[in-house]
């Protein structure tokens, strides 16, 4: 009897547990997926890329003027937080993977720079002395601002400072269209120099000579045209660049003859004494403000400056009166009597 009792005391006891359990627990519920949040369209813009400057340069330009070219235009993007690239070549198709392109400078021959601008209209190009281009739209030019009858007055200036007795002269070709211009302001610039120019010591030809070379004529015959200045004691001379050929300046090397050009020779010469051009460099920087602010289509103005000078003969304080001549003659302050 007591064991009946106290089988069902725990049997109530189980049941009443039990029943607890299944009252209390609470529903199973399955893990709420989560609820896609709309990302804002901000978000969904692409991070702008840093805008991009190159040179456009051919791959044979003389190491030094490549590394100075190089080294400016570098100087200028990092200044303005640009990337830099320097290119040999450069297709309409490259362009596509630089979307950032913002500047490009470009040196000859550059022979498809307007298809480039045409495919990049962003950017804005700068060509340097490139054959065919000229301003408008999103290219740039380097104006060729110089005006000869200045460069040969001062050509003139500077031979006669250098040269005893004002032995000089001047060689140029007949095609020349400012020939008449430049024979005239290079013996103005002599004069300017030395007044009456009176030698001490003979021979006492009519200085400065001159030697006009037929267009057609073969270069080989250029030596034959010096010949005649030297033999009338011609010292120092100014070549004009297109007829400064590599062959030719060397014999003129080999004979002592000074010379003072337009255009720098393709190596250095022991008897160079300065070169009288425009200084390309200067207006790049002049440009660049405008090309970073999108200003294009404008011809950029290209000042003289005096180069490859050789101490020895143009020393110097002679290079400072050179120059401040030069600033003279840009400024207007000094007239050749040669104007074309």
């Amino acid at each position: 009897m007591i064991f009946r009792r106290a089988f069902a005391f725990l049997l109530l006891v189980s049941l009443f547990l039990a029943g607890c359990a299944l009252g209390g627990a609470p529903a199973a519920t399955g893990t709420p997926r989560p609820t896609e949040t709309a990302i804002p369209t901000e978000m969904l813009t692409p991070t702008p890329q840093v805008p991009l400057a190159i040179l456009l340069m051919p791959e044979d330009l003389p190491k030094e003027d490549a590394d100075a070219y190089e080294t400016l235009v570098y100087t200028l993007a990092q200044q303005d937080g640009m990337r830099f690239q320097v290119r040999n070549h450069l297709s309409v198709e490259d362009l596509a993977y630089e979307p950032a392109l913002k500047v490009l400078i470009a040196l000859p021959p550059a022979e498809n720079l307007a298809e480039l601008a045409a495919a990049a209209p962003q950017a804005q190009f700068l060509a340097v002395n490139v054959p065919g281009i000229t301003a408008g739209g999103n290219i740039s030019v380097l104006a060729n601002s110089s005006r000869p009858d200045v460069v040969a007055f001062l050509a003139g200036y500077i031979a006669a400072m250098i040269t005893e007795d004002y032995h000089i002269g001047i060689m140029l070709s007949q095609d020349d269209p400012y020939l008449q211009n430049m024979q005239a302001a290079y013996a103005n610039g002599m004069t300017y120099y030395c007044g009456l120019c009176n030698p001490w010591a003979g021979p006492f030809y009519d200085y400065p000579l001159h030697v006009e070379i037929p267009g057609d004529a073969d270069p080989k015959e250029y030596n034959a045209y010096a010949d005649y200045l030297t033999n009338h004691q011609v010292e120092t001379m100014y070549v004009s660049p297109d007829l400064a050929t590599a062959d030719f300046l060397t014999y003129l090397s080999s004979s002592g003859t000074l010379v003072i050009g337009s255009a720098s020779p393709a190596r250095k010469l022991g008897n160079w004494v300065v070169t009288i051009q425009p200084d390309i460099p200067q207006a790049i920087q002049t440009a660049w403000a405008d090309l970073v602010a999108g200003n294009g289509g404008i011809s950029v103005p290209s000042p003289l400056s005096l180069t490859d000078v050789q101490p020895d003969f143009l020393t110097p304080g002679k290079q400072r009166l050179a120059q401040q001549v030069l600033d003279d003659l840009q400024a207007g302050l000094i007239d050749t009597g040669a104007a074309p």
